[in-house]
């Protein structure tokens, strides 16, 4: 086994109450690719911080190779000081890091360096703070929610990237579909501690619950010889004559044992408040235009959307998900078209902004809105209290300002006063945002079984998976079209090929940065190669002829008899990496087919 890179042991912190880390490990070798999972609050984040240096622990010890280099993501990226993009992103280069590299991140997350920094969105500073985290291929990776603000097509982009790249990973994320891909070792932050799963993330599951359902069975052991000492103690015949001293102690060691237990986190319980049934027409679209200016969003597009039905709404970030959104429940005028909306409609919506919520607003007042101790679910009254423990918050929270929540608690919160209302239409733009994988998993359950119609917007292509019934994608220039079933159905009916964005990108930025400065005239269609497409025909048959060289290294090893007799499993990979080294050599060579094409049909 390779020495590890960084590793922390027996790491210790509290922020008064119970412990947040207590006795936590974690480490990474050269290769490692670890999915770093647990409850939201569970220390997640903050051990990362741990890993990357920016919090000192309490107690434990933490070792970094010193010859490592360790790049952190943070989830609020720091880009003052920077005057364009380009310069945030290759401030984190080396010296003998390769600046094409720092273009050619760029260039796959949307963006082209020349951004001021100050005029960003947030989800546009996450895509920065990536590639200055990507650009110098670092030994060791910390992502925190890498995927978040990012869509489909580049979250799959960024799988590719990850699954090829030689650095060690350390993942936080909420994207199953994400981690199940990347991810070859889990470690999983419970109750202030760490297990760790040689195994990816699609195995963790069944894992975790054997080990919940030990622990429940060991602690139903202990109660019950708690029981059968204390019995002994009352009533033993030994017992009456003389107090067994050594026994007694153990009995109160056994007693702390068993009051000291910390057991699993709480399960939320999530349901939605129902409202009389809607009719069986939902809503019906009949061809719907939507148009920014020069800029096409919805063109000619046609649905009916039937009570009991779950849509999907999935495609670029600017490619009008939202604007489509708005107009199928009647917020917003298509510029042709009709929009009908079906009889005894009563529409709950949680919007990806996630309504204003006053900081200072007590938890309680925000379910309630300030209307008393009480609310009313599926015709019942109910305690707010009561309705908070369903979302896992602790009655002494009642009183608390929602500015102290977590990011986690918050969308929690907001969920819980959503479903509170009573609907027979549910509209949720990305709702599975900062939610931990076990709340998660209850919405899923909840929406999957919700007895109204449900409209969804999300990149989570797990989520839904297990959810819709019919999925609604972009195709080109303004038009959409729908498939039946989740997002694999989706991918399967366009014949494999995955949405692409960059089109859809360029226009959002374009109209993004119109409300910023003068938009500029559209340029004339390129008549000779970019600056990416030179540099990919300079590099490949370089990166050719070292994949070539690693084949021709891997073949004759495995071309030794005595190898597999010698170290079956040594033999197995090697043939593994063979593998994986033919395929890549076969899309290099495929690319620099395309753009040699290219290149001759340019030049004439």
């Amino acid at each position: 086994m390779a020495p590890p890179l960084l590793n922390l042991d027996g790491i210790r912190l509290t922020f008064g109450g119970q412990p947040l880390l207590d006795g936590a490990s974690l480490s990474a070798s050269s290769g490692d690719k670890i999915a770093l999972v647990g409850r939201n609050g569970s220390g997640k984040s903050t051990l990362l911080k741990i890993a990357a240096g920016m919090i000192e622990p309490q107690d434990g010890e933490v070792f970094r190779q010193p010859s490592a280099t360790i790049r952190y993501l943070p989830q609020m990226p720091d880009m003052d000081g920077f005057a364009s993009v380009r310069a945030y992103v290759e401030a984190g280069l080396g010296p003998a890091d390769d600046p094409h590299r720092a273009t050619y991140l760029l260039d796959h997350l949307g963006l082209t360096g020349e951004e001021s920094p100050a005029d960003l969105s947030g989800g546009e500073a996450r895509r920065a703070a990536l590639a200055r985290v990507m650009a110098p291929e670092p030994d060791i990776m910390l992502l925190d929610e890498p995927t978040n603000h990012l869509d489909l097509s580049v979250i799959e982009w960024l799988e590719e990237e990850l699954i090829r790249t030689s650095s060690a990973l350390i993942l936080i994320s909420h994207d199953r579909r994400f981690l199940e891909r990347v991810s070859r070792n889990t470690v999983w932050l419970d109750r202030g501690q760490t297990r760790r799963l040689d195994r990816g993330f699609g195995h963790f599951e069944e894992w975790r619950d054997q080990i919940l359902e030990e622990e429940e069975r060991d602690q139903h052991k202990l109660g019950r010889q708690i029981v059968r000492e204390e019995h002994w103690l009352r009533y033993g015949v030994t017992a009456r004559r003389k107090r067994n001293m050594r026994r007694l102690g153990e009995l109160q060691t056994m007693r702390q044992r068993f009051r000291g237990h910390r057991g699993a986190e709480g399960v939320a319980t999530m349901v939605a408040s129902d409202a009389a049934e809607s009719g069986k027409l939902v809503i019906e679209a009949k061809n719907i235009d939507k148009s920014f200016g020069d800029l096409t969003v919805v063109k000619g597009f046609s649905t009916r959307i039937q009570r009991g039905d779950r849509v999907g709404l999935v495609g670029p970030n600017g490619a009008g998900k939202t604007t489509l959104l708005k107009m199928l429940t009647g917020e917003l005028e298509p510029d042709a078209g009709t929009i009908r909306l079906g009889v005894n409609l009563e529409i709950a919506i949680l919007d990806q902004k996630r309504e204003a919520v006053d900081p200072n607003e007590t938890l309680s007042s925000y379910l309630t809105d300030g209307r008393g101790e009480n609310l009313v679910i599926n015709g019942e009254q109910r305690h707010v209290v009561s309705y908070m423990k369903d979302f896992l918050f602790k009655p002494e929270q009642a009183r608390t300002p929602v500015r102290e929540l977590s990011g986690g608690e918050r969308a929690r919160l907001i969920l819980a006063r959503v479903l509170a209302r009573p609907a027979n239409l549910l509209v949720l733009d990305e709702p599975t945002n900062d939610l931990d994988m076990e709340t998660l998993e209850l919405l899923q359950e909840l929406v999957a079984g919700f007895a109204g119609t449900v409209i969804l917007v999300s990149h989570d292509r797990d989520f839904l998976d297990r959810t819709v019934t019919s999925i609604i994608a972009p195709d080109s220039e303004g038009r959409w079209i729908e498939y039946a079933g989740g997002y694999a159905d989706m991918l399967a009916q366009r014949g494999g090929s995955k949405l692409d964005d960059r089109k859809s990108r360029k226009a959002a930025n374009g109209q993004a940065s119109a409300g910023r400065s003068e938009p500029e005239a559209p340029k004339a269609a390129s008549k000779k190669l970019s600056f990416k497409q030179k540099f990919a025909l300079e590099s490949l048959p370089k990166n050719m002829e070292a994949v070539s060289t690693s084949i021709s290294r891997l073949e004759n090893q495995i071309a030794d008899p005595a190898f597999y007799e010698r170290d079956p499993h040594g033999f197995q990979k090697t043939i593994a990496a063979l593998d994986k080294e033919r395929a890549t050599l076969t899309a290099l060579e495929e690319e620099w087919f395309e753009l040699e094409m290219l290149r001759e049909e340019l030049e004439g």
